[in-house]
């Protein structure tokens, strides 16, 4: 698959990125990590179908699919949410969108997905009295009440504090256990795409392509102590080498 788009100001075409091939199993948690402008973000926007490939094919169970659809739902880097709804309110939007279910049963839905990410008491809550971890914490629900095959996370806790953000790891995992959706995760953190993912797929840039392959060797549950074991950090460094190689190669300077 390959994506490019006119700069006007330049009055030439851009290649983000050129025959990238990559299969996602049911239920498989993949993270892909590269050097700023490699083009992560273009491509996870060409899966949603929020962009439209130049060549090649997405399909999902062998069907495939030229537009924005129920199979996919995309959680983006900020929550996103619609300042004058509720959490309640915002967890059903998408939802009423689909307009394929009744009242009764979206509530039934909101409230399921309001409790699996630990939210449940804050129903009545506006975005504003929430902090920015539970705001993501709606931002999942409401993705996960649609039903997608297929949950896109473009760096989903970037805006968030270190704290915050190695908690909201822990609580995506939990998340995803229970959920048994197959996850796309774009981050520029690599140990967090080593403690969430199953693979780590790395992007080359100018044009963004893929590089390498990581596979996770770490058992399910995770907790956040194995960041501190001596194998997780051997295997960062690794794909840390690999993206300074890269970055290099693209006269990124990388500090």
């Amino acid at each position: 698959m390959s994506y490019a788009y006119f700069l006007e100001r330049e009055e030439k075409e851009f290649l983000a990125f050129e025959n990238v091939s990559l299969e996602l199993a049911d239920g498989e948690f993949v993270c892909v990590v590269g050097p700023s402008g490699c083009g992560k973000t273009t491509l996870l926007n060409v899966i949603a179908g929020l962009l439209k490939y130049e060549t090649g094919m997405l399909s999902i169970d062998g069907k495939q699919v030229n537009g924005p659809d129920t199979t996919r739902a995309m959680v983006f880097q900020n929550a996103s949410l619609l300042p004058w709804r509720t959490v309640m309110g915002n967890v059903r939007y998408g939802m009423e969108m689909q307009r394929i279910l009744p009242a009764s049963t979206m509530d039934e839905r909101a409230q399921k997905f309001i409790a699996l990410v630990g939210l449940t008491g804050f129903e009545k809550r506006f975005p504003s009295e929430l902090s920015g971890g539970m705001q993501q914490r709606v931002n999942l629900a409401r993705a996960l009440a649609t039903d997608p095959q297929v949950m896109l996370l473009d760096e989903p806790f970037a805006a968030l504090d270190a704290q915050t953000r190695e908690f909201m790891q822990a609580e995506v995992l939990k998340i995803w256990d229970a959920s048994k959706k197959t996850v796309l995760f774009i981050t520029h953190q690599i140990d967090e795409a080593v403690f969430l993912a199953d693979r780590v797929i790395v992007m080359g840039t100018r044009p963004g392509r893929i590089r390498s392959e990581f596979p996770v060797p770490f058992e399910r549950p995770r907790k956040l102590s194995v960041k501190r074991q001596p194998e997780f950090l051997a295997l960062c460094d690794s794909i840390w080498a690999e993206i300074e190689e890269e970055a290099r190669r693209g006269q990124i300077t990388v500090i």
